[in-house]
């Protein structure tokens, strides 16, 4: 049976029922995808296109909440045409649905620096059933729920800017989203700024090899997968790796990193609350803690540590997140001070 395509113009209620934009080269894949949707009956797919000229000639006279994208496309890859997608989405989250975003690969990395919301591995022809159609409603249903931005959460009003002359430490914390607006920060940050930063990004540890070697170029400063003992020095970027969460410890006039592997109320490894924790301890009123998109409230109690400690908490605003979940949290608990989209957050 054919699969059900919703009739969609630029007048049409986006939000009531959420569009899908299906951009595959494959007609069995899009067919198989598109079922998968509708057996859902949360989501309808607004339209199934075979190439990028046709994604972005649809959505010139289509709305749609989400785009599925593979990468190896007739003509324009799915990469290349990324950031147009995003541009002629106004507003679409793009999960990039693909063969070369296994586990590791550097595409993944690639895509979530462009500003995809999430990627998902596409598996064989036959394999388009079961598992993959049960975590594909998943992704869609974390970048279409409450907590996506698409419905519900109220924005907050940024407060004015507060500057501090100097600070001793950045300490950054994201998921969902959080790569693409993580590049935009550190892009805007001047080659002669030296606080050392610190990085919490929710992401498997086979990508943080790659993660860490794309923050480095995109920075201009060197940039460490975190491990024991390791010194945190000017100049420097220091992720948490995939499985642990960075703890700040003082060692006579130095501070080092821990990493800790203990079960926190977010449920995340890292999580960001842990390194905030930690950084409001050691650094008290000369640390400055950031919150980009991502979704749920990993890093709100460790704001809350920050703020009280006399620090400043920055959070990502909503309209340039993919996810407001944990920026969110932090603005509506009243603990930040400071709300701006990730390229303002990097020139303060």
């Amino acid at each position: 049976m054919a699969s059900r395509i919703a009739t969609v113009t630029n007048d049409s209620p986006v939000g009531v029922v959420p569009q899908v934009l299906i951009v595959d080269d494959s007609a069995v894949a899009r067919a198989v995808i598109a079922r998968t949707i509708d057996a859902q009956g949360r989501y309808a797919v607004a339209g199934a296109v075979a190439d990028a000229r046709a994604a972005l000639a649809f959505l010139a006279d289509h709305r749609v909440d989400v785009i599925l994208l593979d990468i190896e496309l007739p003509g324009i890859d799915g990469l290349t045409a990324l950031p147009d997608l995003i541009a002629a989405g106004r507003g679409a989250r793009v999960l990039i649905v693909s063969s070369s975003c296994g586990e590791g690969a550097a595409a993944t990395i690639q895509a979530l620096t462009l500003g995809a919301a999430d990627t998902l591995v596409k598996p064989s022809a036959g394999e388009l059933a079961g598992r993959f159609a049960t975590i594909l409603d998943a992704k869609l249903a974390r970048l279409l729920d409450e907590d996506g931005a698409l419905i519900g959460d109220e924005p907050v009003d940024a407060p004015m800017p507060v500057r501090r002359p100097d600070f001793d430490i950045v300490a950054i914390g994201a998921s969902t989203g959080g790569i693409h607006a993580l590049s935009q920060l550190l892009r805007a940050i001047p080659a002669s700024f030296q606080t050392p930063i610190l990085v919490t990004q929710h992401l498997p540890g086979s990508f943080m090899p790659y993660f860490a070697a794309q923050l480095a170029v995109l920075a201009g400063r060197p940039c460490d997968v975190a491990s024991d003992f390791m010194v945190i020095k000017p100049g420097r970027i220091m992720v948490a790796p995939g499985d642990a969460h960075i703890h700040c410890v003082a060692q006579g006039d130095r501070v080092i990193v821990q990493l800790g592997r203990e079960a926190v109320l977010s449920g995340c490894r890292p999580s960001v609350d842990p390194m905030f924790a930690t950084v409001a301890k050691i650094y008290g009123r000369r640390a400055l803690a950031i919150v980009l998109s991502g979704m749920g409230r990993d890093g709100s109690e460790g704001a809350r540590k920050i703020a009280a400690s006399g620090g400043v908490v920055v959070v990502q605003d909503k309209a340039s997140s993919v996810v407001w979940g944990m920026p969110g949290a932090v603005a509506q608990s009243g603990v930040a001070q400071v709300v701006l989209p990730p390229d303002d957050i990097g020139r303060l």
